[in-house]
């Protein structure tokens, strides 16, 4: 909407992006005259925002992705219920799920760059709260859940 209500500035705003990288004024507006010839938006989308083909969605990649985290988090606990005694179940299990939460917390803060302690602890910390208004909900409904 800016490129066609303000194209003056959003030019002039694309060649202070090329000056502050070192380009010498003039050229600066050269250069964002053609690159905004060319194509306004994907000029603006890729230097004043950083969105470029690397950067962009890719929705098939995140599927895939999500739906085999699910699994192998799911799988996890499952696990747990095998090697588990009856009688300790239920805290084998929530202390697992909560250390495989962490765990794959930590792997995806690392693959996406994310700063991996504070990931972790965010994800381990709404899980176990999770846990515990699960737990709640089912202690006042007389249900486990």
């Amino acid at each position: 909407m800016e490129l066609a209500t303000q194209p003056e500035f959003e030019r002039e705003e694309l060649a202070q992006i090329y000056v502050r990288r070192g380009v010498d004024v003039v050229l600066a507006r050269q250069v964002a005259d053609q690159m905004m010839a060319r194509d306004a938006l994907a000029a603006h989308a890729q230097d004043e925002l950083g969105i470029s083909e690397i950067t962009s969605a890719k929705p098939i990649q995140a599927a895939l992705t999500s739906a085999a985290t699910f699994a192998v988090g799911a799988a996890m606990p499952l696990a747990m219920v095998m090697v588990s005694p009856a009688s300790m179940l239920v805290a084998t299990v929530s202390v697992a799920s909560l250390a495989f939460l962490a765990l794959l917390g930590a792997i995806g803060a690392k693959a996406g760059g994310a700063n991996v302690v504070r990931a972790t602890l965010r994800v381990t910390f709404w899980g176990a709260f999770a846990m515990a208004l699960t737990a709640g909900i089912g202690a006042v409904v007389g249900k486990a859940i």
